[in-house]
């Protein structure tokens, strides 16, 4: 199962996703719903092969050639392939150009290459895993097939803090620092394994600078991973700001899942729409979570009286507070704006400005306004310098800057001008120009580390230009130390997008050195980097492996992992793969402890992925079952006391998500939690979630129960007046439901009078059309018409954005009722003013209802090919929106039967494209029947287009497709369909012959399928003796006369025997014929039933005559089929009823399409 990245061959497997993948693939929602004792019981085992698992790993890598092998000598080589296994690894010739490879080799001359054992040399190279590959083979080819130092225990691990010279260096300029042997050495950030250089202060002198790793030794290396992958606290929390769901949206998504609009507005009655049809619910009892009615009844009762003594709502709103605690979260700096502006606007030529700025410039160390000159973002230089955008303009600013501290010998403020300008410069592609100006800072800096995030972007940039320019001796001296500098360097400003390059070297030269520390360093880096500049799909592959790293190393307990896994999940969401999403926050779930903040993450994210596993669309009001996990254990985080003021929320969100999967029971105990936690929150808030569990009980179908909670509330007398007008439409529904219609009347009656008291126009409008739903049912279809236009006059005064779903539902509802009248044209003019209103408001799933009952009009009601066509194609738009595969194959196939129905040349190639279309959506749902189908639907445009060459391929496909399903049904369906394409065609109609005979009715008589067989024996006769086999047609004539006998199928043994009796008439059996046409007129029904019944009588007597009049000439010496001289031939000697004209047949197969 791939996971999408370069390291998909084995990261599924080892990051634990499969068997919560499959999770997704074969339980249903019953399973995400289970109580967490339950879900325990119910689990995927997942069992891999580790060794079939390498042994295919290495199948592939010799297939595609060339490969990382890790030598006896601790060395990693590349070998060629297959043929070089065994046979130990090959060292290939080394490219023209000059790549980073070479850089890591000449970098690194120094290191010392230990000799070979003959046991060691006999040993077989290892191949490195899939990650390693990739890493080493992208983006640059190797130049040799040794790329880095032999793996030694004590090379592996980075270090920090003080390190001791074993050896003197004499450094080669001022950033480079001497040293002799004994002498102490303060690492600043981290030495890395494999890397050259590190950045240090010596002790005694103070100097700063670069320091030669293989002339020191590290006091104290670093074992815990977690203290060399970050190294600082800015660096340990990027994962969880990065990931941060801001208290808004965190508030928002609990709020929507809480479904609080049944509790603020009244409902429309759309309950009554599927009752009756619904089965009574049988769901298992929650444990602990299972009141009675009566108990339920009680705690309303003490709710409301607790409530009175809390008339108000509390001003302050704790929830959000309760999540800014809990998350602990901080806000990511990227969206910070810079501190303040470094240069006024209009202040560019202003000299003392720009001494100011120099004086700014020039200080040595770094301060937090120099960010934006240092980010990669060149549009912060504007906001810091003088809210401008316009890169020439800032360039001239820059000039005179620079010259004016060339002048004044400001050497720190001429550095940063210099690399401002040569940033400039390579964003215009002028390479040459930037590599002076940062050779320029180099020098201007005068060897000086105090601002050392302004060294990084020097080097980085530097180096990233010599790479571009292919400088092999440049390289070798600037790459390993800007690859240093940035590994090492805590919380390093990323300067320039190519930053990634010289990361991938050190990731190359840390695997090279086998150092876990400083690849699970490196990945970390790449990762930021890619996350910073919005390239997460780039990130991907570095977040996996760092977390395969971290499990790996059995590194201790941490809180950094679960966001990290959240941020992969939300990269895998990106890029829509959602079963890895989804397995990605379970992994998190399970193997990290959560927050209250990282359980709403997961929420939000589950919201997003769920909907897709089937194609669905993800949309706000969806409630996926994998969401009550994480809100479950939103609930657990909590008990702890922090975020207490969410529980009602919580448990709010849990009522609506089991009531949206129908299991009412255990939302009702959700939703009661949901009433306790919130009892002293107010009078308001209370009366809410009391109004929300009455509406649970009557989806629950306990319609009293909700009856007595809302008069509970009415009598309690703590309910405002809108929502007393709430609870009384809601109270009316439910009389209603228990079929007390009077009560119901008044109750709808009173709720408008609130309403209209209130000047709520939408409300009334609701209560007009629940008036009209309860006439419905009374069958009053008159007053019912009244009320809902009377509700539609209302809705028309409202904003369209305030009621559009309510006002598209009643529109649609008098629509129907329209046509139920007869009253077409207005039932289309409703139709459409509900489409025009969904349109507006943007709900799109209001637009589908309305463009599906459009299509359904004007496809039956009012049959119109071309509004039907325009209206599905539209249909067809709404389900690509909302990411309903399954909805638009369907349509995708109805518009190319609707194109196909026109007839034209252009019309064929529209159906054509419609079907291929569907045909990839079917095969990409698994629909094998639909997929046959669409490849025969194909075959069939292209024999109608006349291009023959394909017509066979594309039969042969949808043969193939009916055959892997293994229902014979499904093939004997399939071949008569494709037999029917040639049979109704003009050309190359023996083909038709084949599938009928050879393939169809073979598995009719097989399946034991009568009716088939007997239609395709009638097809057979029409069409051998279309094709002048007339006495290869009687066997499949007299078989269909025998089927119609058994299966008492009088019509059809009437044709039998007509067929029959042509083809004797045309083998020139006259006695034969004369039988079968007299046991067809026998089998005539007595008086007539059709018109076309007196034609067929007379054409089959002129039948019999001519066949008479034939045997008396016969008699009397003429031959057979001649006549006597001087008589005219009968013209109903030539008849025959294949004929163009109409004929016997026909009219007999006109009465049986016409009978019932």
């Amino acid at each position: 199962m791939a996971t999408g990245s370069q390291d998909g061959q084995t990261s599924g497997p080892r990051t634990g996703f499969t068997h919560h993948c499959l999770e997704n693939l074969l339980v249903d929602r019953a399973f995400w719903l289970l109580w967490p004792g339950e879900e325990e019981e119910t689990a995927i085992q997942v069992h891999v092969e580790e060794d079939a698992l390498r042994r295919t790993h290495q199948s592939l890598l010799a297939q595609e050639g060339p490969f990382f092998v890790l030598c006896p000598d601790h060395h990693v080589r590349l070998t060629t392939g297959r043929q070089s296994v065994g046979k130990g690894p090959q060292v290939l010739r080394k490219a023209s150009g000059h790549s980073l490879g070479d850089v890591a080799l000449e970098a690194d001359s120094s290191s010392p290459i230990p000799t070979t054992s003959g046991a060691a040399a006999a040993a077989a190279p290892e191949p490195l895993i899939p990650f390693h590959q990739w890493a080493l083979r992208a983006p640059w080819d190797p130049a040799d097939d040794s790329v880095g130092g032999p793996v030694t225990s004590d090379s592996s691990l980075m270090g920090l803090g003080q390190a001791s010279a074993v050896a003197d260096f004499q450094g080669s300029g001022p950033e480079e620092v001497s040293f002799r042997a004994g002498d102490l050495l303060e690492i600043l950030g981290a030495q890395v394994p494999s890397l050259p250089w590190c950045v240090g202060r010596h002790v005694a002198s103070g100097q700063v600078g670069f320091v030669r790793t293989s002339h020191i030794s590290m006091q104290g290396p670093v074992s815990e991973l977690e203290s060399v992958v970050f190294l600082d606290e800015g660096e340990r929390v990027f994962f969880s700001s990065e990931g941060h769901l801001s208290e808004d949206t965190a508030q928002r998504l609990l709020s929507r899942m809480a479904g609080t609009e049944v509790c603020s507005v009244h409902s429309l009655d759309r309950l009554a729409e599927a009752e009756g049809v619904q089965p009574e619910e049988r769901e298992m009892p929650l444990p602990g979570l299972n009141p009675e009615p009566q108990e339920t009844l009680r705690t309303v009762k003490d709710v409301l009286e607790q409530c009175k003594t809390f008339p108000g709502c509390p001003e302050e709103e704790p929830e959000a507070r309760g999540l800014q605690e809990a998350s602990g979260c901080v806000s990511s700096p990227d969206t910070e704006e810079p501190p303040f502006c470094l240069l006024p606007k209009d202040s560019g030529t202003d000299p003392e400005a720009l001494g100011s700025l120099l004086q700014t410039l020039n200080a040595p160390g770094y301060q937090a306004c120099f960010r934006g000159l240092y980010d990669a973002c060149l549009p912060w230089l504007g906001s810091v310098f003088c809210s401008s955008a316009d890169e020439e303009e800032l360039a001239g600013l820059l000039a005179r800057a620079r010259e004016m501290a060339k002048k004044a010998g400001l050497g720190m403020a001429l550095a940063r001008l210099c690399f401002l300008l040569g940033r400039l410069c390579a964003r215009k592609l002028k390479l040459s120009q930037a590599r002076v100006y940062f050779e320029e800072a180099l020098r201007a800096r005068g060897g000086c580390f105090e601002d050392l995030f302004l060294v990084v972007a020097v080097y980085a940039n530097l180096a990233t230009i010599y790479l571009k320019q292919k400088s092999r001796e440049k390289c070798a001296q600037v790459v390993p130390k800007a690859a240093a500098l940035l590994l090492g360097t805590p919380s390093h400003i990323c300067s320039t997008e190519a930053e990634a390059e010289l990361l991938r070297y050190a990731l190359r030269r840390a695997i090279s050195g086998g150092s876990p520390q400083a690849e699970a360093r490196a990945c970390f880096l790449l990762a930021r980097h890619h996350t910073h500049l919005k390239q997460p799909e780039e990130a991907l592959p570095y977040l996996e492996r760092l977390l395969l790293l971290h499990r790996g190393l059995g590194a201790l307990p941490a809180a950094w992992p679960l966001s990290c896994y959240l941020l992969l999940a939300d990269t895998y969401s990106r890029k829509c793969l959602p079963h890895l999403a989804l397995s990605c926050i379970r992994v998190a779930s399970l193997r990290t402890p959560g927050s209250l903040a990282s359980s709403l993450r997961s929420v939000d994210l589950v919201l997003w992925n769920a909907p897709r596993l089937h194609g669905q669309r993800t949309a706000a009001h969806s409630l996926p079952a994998q969401a009550a996990h994480y809100l479950r254990q939103a609930l657990a985080s909590t008990a702890t006391g922090t975020g207490r003021a969410l529980r009602g929320l919580l448990y709010a969100s849990l009522a609506q998500l089991h009531s949206h999967h129908e299991q009412h029971r255990q939302a009702i105990a959700f939703m009661m939690r949901a009433v306790e936690a919130d009892a002293t929150a107010g009078a308001r808030p209370v009366v809410d979630r009391l109004v929300v569990l009455a509406w649970l009980y009557l989806l629950h179908r306990q319609s009293l129960v909700a009856l007595d909670i809302l008069q509970s509330i009415l009598d309690a007398d703590v309910a405002s007046e809108d929502q007393e007008g709430v609870i009384v439409n809601m109270a009316a529904i439910a009389l209603k439901r228990t079929g007390r219609t009077r009560q119901a009347a008044e109750g709808y009656y009173r709720a408008l009078r609130l309403a209209r008291g209130l000047g709520q126009l939408r409300n009334q409008a609701v209560v007009l059309a629940n008036f009209g739903a309860l006439c419905l049912q009374v069958s009053a279809i008159g007053l019912a018409q009244h009320y809902l236009l009377e509700a539609i006059r209302l809705f028309s005064q409202l904003p369209v954005g305030e009621c559009g779903q309510d006002f598209t539902q009643v529109l649609l509802w008098t629509g129907h009722l329209c046509t139920r009248r007869a009253l077409a044209q207005q039932g289309k003019c409703y139709y459409q003013w509900a489409f025009l209103v969904a349109v507006e408001t943007g709900h799109l799933e209001s637009q589908l209802q309305a463009v599906q009952q459009l299509c359904h009009f004007y496809s039956s009601v009012m049959p119109n090919e071309a509004q039907s066509v325009i209206y599905h194609e539209f249909q067809l738009t709404l389900a690509r929106r909302v990411a309903d595969k399954v909805l638009e194959g369907q349509l995708l196939e109805a518009i190319s039967h609707l194109y196909l129905s026109l007839g034209t040349e252009r019309a064929y190639k529209s159906a054509l494209d419609y079907t291929k279309r569907s045909l990839g959506i079917f095969i990409d749902l698994q629909k094998k029947e639909k997929e046959a189908y669409a490849w025969l639907q194909a075959g069939k445009i292209y024999y109608i287009l006349r291009q023959n060459e394909l017509v066979d391929l594309y039969i042969q496909v949808a043969q193939n497709a009916a055959l892997y399903t293994g229902d014979p049904n499904l093939g004997l369906e399939l071949f008569e369909a494709a037999g029917d394409i040639f049979f109704n065609g003009s050309w190359e109609r023996e083909k038709a012959v084949s599938f009928y005979r050879d393939r169809a009715l073979p598995l009719a008589v097989t399946v034991g399928n009568r009716e088939a067989e007997l239609r395709l024996c009638n097809k057979l006769v029409a069409l051998l003796a279309a094709l002048e086999a007339p006495q290869e047609g009687l066997e499949f004539a007299h078989e269909a006369l025998a089927l119609s006998i058994t299966l008492g199928d009088r019509l059809n043994e009437r044709v039998a025997y007509h067929r029959l009796a042509t083809l004797h008439h045309r083998l020139g059996h006259g006695e034969l014929a004369e039988h079968f046409y007299l046991k067809a007129l026998s089998l005539c029904s007595s008086p007539l039933e059709f018109e076309e019944e007196t034609l067929y009588y007379v054409k089959v007597y002129l039948a019999l005559g001519d066949i008479i009049f034939h045997d008396l000439k016969v008699g009397a010496g003429a031959p057979w089929g001649g006549v006597g001289p001087g008589v005219q031939p009968s013209s109903s000697a030539e008849w025959s009823p294949w004929s163009p004209r109409p004929g016997c047949e026909e009219l007999l197969e006109r009465q049986m399409l016409s009978s019932p």
